[in-house]
């Protein structure tokens, strides 16, 4: 299980990192372009194609629902708590909760979920719906925080600087497509595919760029604090949860592997858009992603206990 993970999950992801750095350090990429391609098409794109093209039941979307509410709400609390003790500004206290409630559940999540259940339609399911409900949580409460955190706590500000993102429009209109089964006109469908596909390529390529521009310091405590709440405390928050609202079986399983991801692509992205803390950004998804390798084959070998 262990090399699996390695060879077929963490082992692409890296390369596409590694072949960013190198672009960076050859050719010094513009990442000012890069974010916004990927901020303003690309994920618009993979968003409203997720929603679109998911398997969602009633019973399952509460559930999930549910379970992801209070999980990102006990991670929101107590990364607000460990921002008070350390006196974090408005903008670094947006980039640290962002670090804990903004994990990697599609371009990492999917494939690990895909690997561990086998490709399992259910646990395929589950897993579709956390990166959905991710991408909703990313361009809102992500966005709205750090918007208001630039804007000295003007949240009128932010939230008109919200109402401006296109991802939750794309939200919204693949989630009506999808519950109203409406065709989606070939002309149309096919470049929102196109920048669906190039999704994971191009946001770890830019990740790529941003580690060789804001390298990593290995003493940086604030980075430690968030990988360790990111890859530990999230994960037995999850299992927590599992346990007192008494979810079985797959459902429950992949739960559990979800709640354990390390910090997501997607805070570096918001974190350049918005010049707000890019470096530790970074290197959170740097660090929180190469110690994952570890703590994902645990939470998959605990997953059994919850089945």
């Amino acid at each position: 299980m262990v090399a699996d993970i390695l060879l077929q999950v963490v082992l692409p992801i890296f390369v596409l990192i590694g072949i960013g750095s190198i672009m960076q350090y050859i050719f010094r990429l513009d990442l000012y372009t890069l974010t916004k391609i990927n901020f303003y098409f690309i994920t618009p794109a993979a968003v409203f194609i997720s929603m679109y093209e998911s398997e969602m039941s009633p019973s399952l979307l509460g559930s999930v629902a549910l379970f992801y509410s209070l999980y990102v709400l006990i991670l929101y609390l107590a990364g607000s708590l460990v921002s008070r003790q350390r006196k974090f500004s408005r903008g670094m206290k947006a980039a640290f909760v962002n670090s804990l409630i903004l994990d990697n559940s599609g371009n990492y999540g999917l494939p690990v979920n895909n690997l561990a259940f086998r490709g399992d339609p259910m646990a395929g399911s589950v897993q579709a719906l956390i990166m959905a409900f991710q991408s909703l949580l990313t361009f809102t409460y992500g966005v709205i925080s750090i918007q208001g955190a630039k804007s000295n706590g003007l949240y009128r500000e932010a939230i008109k600087g919200f109402l401006k993102m296109p991802v939750p429009y794309a939200l919204v209109l693949g989630l009506i497509w999808h519950l109203l089964d409406l065709p989606v006109p070939d002309f149309i469908y096919q470049p929102l595919l196109y920048g669906d596909k190039s999704m994971v390529a191009v946001a770890l390529l830019t990740l790529g760029a941003q580690i060789v521009k804001y390298p990593l310091r290995l003493e940086r405590i604030d980075v430690y604090l968030s990988v360790g709440l990111r890859l530990l405390f999230a994960p037995a928050v999850g299992f927590l949860l599992i346990l007192l609202l008494d979810l079985k079986g797959i459902p429950a399983q992949a739960l559990l592997i979800a709640s354990g991801m390390p910090v997501g692509v997607n805070t570096s992205i918001l974190a350049e858009e918005y010049q707000n803390e890019p470096d530790f950004a970074a290197q959170t998804i740097l660090v929180s992603t190469i110690l994952n390798v570890i703590t994902i084959t645990g939470l998959i070998s605990l997953s059994d206990y919850v089945a």
